[in-house]
């Protein structure tokens, strides 16, 4: 009858109110990821949860979350029971230290992390989102891989997001936290990201597992030796930092965003400081030891350039004969490079030359000038070397200076001996201003190997040293070319930089046109 339908219709107030505690209920359970089990056992690991990790990076109160109510669509393998409101990601923007970011946190305790269709929807439009407004993409990767169960869906939505990754690059920085497991196909959207931070002891990073390794080569490894943090940090270069827990990588990964600009679009952020460019350390006037075969500390040259000494090394464990990171000048970011005399005596082998080419690049494309402090005795010698390629590999940090159109500042501080003096950006290949100290010595070669070539024979070879380091071990003949500006005090270095900076800041250079350049990959 007319009054029973009546009776059992709903009014709009009544729907209004029922569909209000639907969208509390799903974003509460969203809010829950797993369940408080799977939360459990995520922290008994020593790791926190996907939404913890936002809450540490972001500013208090900034996070703003997209897609907050998506769930995934494969009905397959009992998927269609097992649906979970956020499907495994949290993804938005908001604030460190009040600039913007988008950010993803992918959340180990819905389905292990895995990948989906629409998982990877939620991350490609926080990506395109980074692209439209110019804002960096922080990615917290704790995952499986790729849900099994969608099969090429998943597959298609990696593709989906190492596109973006490689249409933003040079646009936007782009940081990879790795806070968990990043197996299989996942593990190349963080290698074409900027940096690559991991944790220890809780993150991995591989293409194969150490079952399918042993399966197929009979090698019997940990999950820690074959993709922990010691391998990625120490051996391969695949990572860049590794931090004692979650809590330390998310306030040393806002340290470092500072750092940053939020596109190329931008300059570096300015920070205020009462470091003056007036201030002269005359330690530095007896860093360098009197015998050019002994070592001494590079890192100690930077801390007493730099504002306030401080300098956020990159890569601090691959490569050591390189030195690579961040500091400032003046309040204003600088990117470092220099050789280390105490690793390898500063020589160029193959990880140094792909460790710097790849920072010079990232700074280039991102408006960062460059402070080059250079000692280097030439490319390091031998078999293991030539057989792996220095030849493609060394001219890859060539071609990454001579391309930079940032300002570039060469202090040469020791030695510039044979093709490497040219790659160190000298002024032949574009360098800005190049300076030596008195104690500089630029050469072919060292005297003594010089001096066994060029006097091949003669009986009074420590005579003809002594003449080769009168010509050749001083700064001189290449100040009377042209080819160094100014011998500088080492107590004035600061002063002298700073000056440049300003006078660089402006500074407009362009490359000719082309569709792109062929760097010897």
């Amino acid at each position: 009858s007319l009054f029973k339908k009546r009776a059992y219709t709903i009014s709009p107030a009544e729907n209004k109110r029922l569909i209000r505690e639907r969208l509390e209920k799903e974003r509460y359970e969203a809010f829950q990821g797993g369940g408080l089990d799977r939360v459990s056992k995520q922290h008994e690991k020593g790791k926190l949860t996907a939404r913890e990790r936002l809450d540490l990076l972001l500013d208090q109160d900034s996070f703003r979350e997209y897609d907050v109510f998506v769930q995934h669509r494969c009905s397959d393998f009992g998927m269609k029971k097992k649906r979970i409101t956020g499907d495994g990601v949290v993804t938005g923007h908001g604030l460190i230290n009040g600039r913007r970011v988008f950010v993803f946190s992918q959340d180990f305790t819905v389905f292990g992390g895995t990948l989906s269709e629409t998982n990877a929807l939620k991350i490609c439009k926080i990506m395109d989102k980074a692209m439209e407004v110019g804002a960096p993409v922080i990615g917290l990767n704790d995952s499986g891989g790729a849900r099994i169960q969608e099969g090429v869906g998943s597959l298609a939505g990696y593709a989906e997001v190492f596109k973006r990754n490689v249409l933003s690059s040079g646009v936007i920085p782009q940081i990879s936290l790795i806070m968990g497991p990043c197996a299989g196909g996942a593990v190349y959207s963080p290698a074409l990201t900027d940096f690559v931070f991991m944790v220890q002891n809780t993150s991995y990073l591989f293409i194969t597992g150490p079952e399918v390794v042993k399966a197929v080569t009979r090698e019997t490894i940990s999950q820690e030796d074959l993709g922990g943090t010691n391998p990625h940090t120490k051996k391969s270069g695949v990572a860049h930092l590794a931090f004692q827990n979650d809590v330390m990588a998310l306030r040393k990964t806002r340290e470092f965003f500072d750092f940053l600009p939020l596109s190329n679009r931008e300059s570096p952020p300015v920070r205020y400081t009462e470091d003056s460019r007036y201030r002269e350390t005359e330690s530095l006037n007896r860093v360098v030891p009197d015998d050019p075969n002994v070592p001494y500390s590079m890192h100690q040259v930077i801390s007493k350039i730099v504002d306030e000494g401080y300098f956020f090394e990159i890569m601090p464990s691959w490569a050591k004969n390189i030195i690579v990171g961040f500091a400032r000048m003046e309040g204003r970011t600088v990117g470092i490079i220099a050789n280390n005399p105490i690793a390898l005596a500063g020589c160029l082998d193959i990880d140094s030359s792909i460790k710097g080419a790849r920072f010079v690049r990232f700074c280039d494309a991102f408006n960062i000038p460059l402070i080059i402090f250079e000692d280097v005795p030439g490319f390091l010698p031998g078999t293991a070397q030539e057989h792996g390629g220095i030849i493609r590999h060394g001219a890859k940090l060539l071609y990454a200076f001579t391309e930079a159109t940032v300002p570039k500042i060469t202090i040469i501080t020791r030695k510039a001996y044979g093709g490497a003096y040219d790659v160190m950006s000298s002024k032949h290949i574009r360098g800005d201003t190049n300076y030596a100290w008195p104690s500089a010595e630029l050469a072919v070669m060292g005297a003594k190997g010089a001096v066994e070539i060029i006097f091949r024979g003669v009986d009074d070879i420590q005579k003809k040293e002594e003449e080769y380091n009168n010509l050749f071990a001083n700064p001189l003949p290449a100040a009377e070319r042209g080819f160094i500006d100014d011998v500088i005090s080492p107590s004035s270095t600061r002063k002298v930089i700073c000056e440049d900076l300003e006078l660089l800041r402006n500074k407009k250079q362009s490359n000719p046109t082309k569709k792109h350049g062929n760097i010897p990959l």
